[in-house]
């Protein structure tokens, strides 16, 4: 992390994002069901998304964060139709390891709640280590899709 970015980046950040359930955030198998309703896996996307837009902006260029653990409750079914909420707060600091309380709220009930936990990492040296990683597999007999 760049200095200036160390200095800006704080604990206490919060950042809020509004979106509409649609019937692509709902279960493929449960599309068939009456009430349809808004997915975990979606719900956890939703979450990384607010993170990611809470700190891009206390970026060095060439930055990024990625996703390095998730720890949410999903607690109440969000019908097609219905708004969230999804509040991140940046509770920790770690040198490069960020640590996030979740909050996902629909327009009655908490939806969601727990932690995120994001790393920044510099796309400089993040490429050549995942290259050595994909030759490494394709000389293992990988096939790339």
């Amino acid at each position: 992390m760049s200095d200036g970015a160390a200095r800006q980046l704080a604990v206490g950040l919060k950042h809020t994002a509004t979106v509409t359930v649609t019937d692509d955030m709902t279960p493929a198998h449960l599309r068939s069901e009456p009430i349809r309703v808004l997915s975990t896996p979606d719900m956890i996307r939703l979450i990384e998304q607010t993170a990611i837009a809470a700190v891009q902006a206390y970026l060095a260029p060439g930055q990024a964060t990625v996703g390095t653990r998730v720890d949410v409750a999903h607690l109440a079914a969000t019908p097609v139709g219905m708004t969230l909420t999804i509040t991140v707060e940046l509770t920790e600091i770690d040198r490069r390891r960020l640590g996030f309380r979740v909050e996902v709220r629909d327009e009655l009930d908490e939806a969601g709640r727990g932690t995120h936990e994001r790393f920044i990492v510099d796309g400089a040296q993040r490429l050549p280590r995942l290259q050595d990683k994909l030759n490494r597999w394709k000389a293992a007999g990988g096939t790339p899709a």
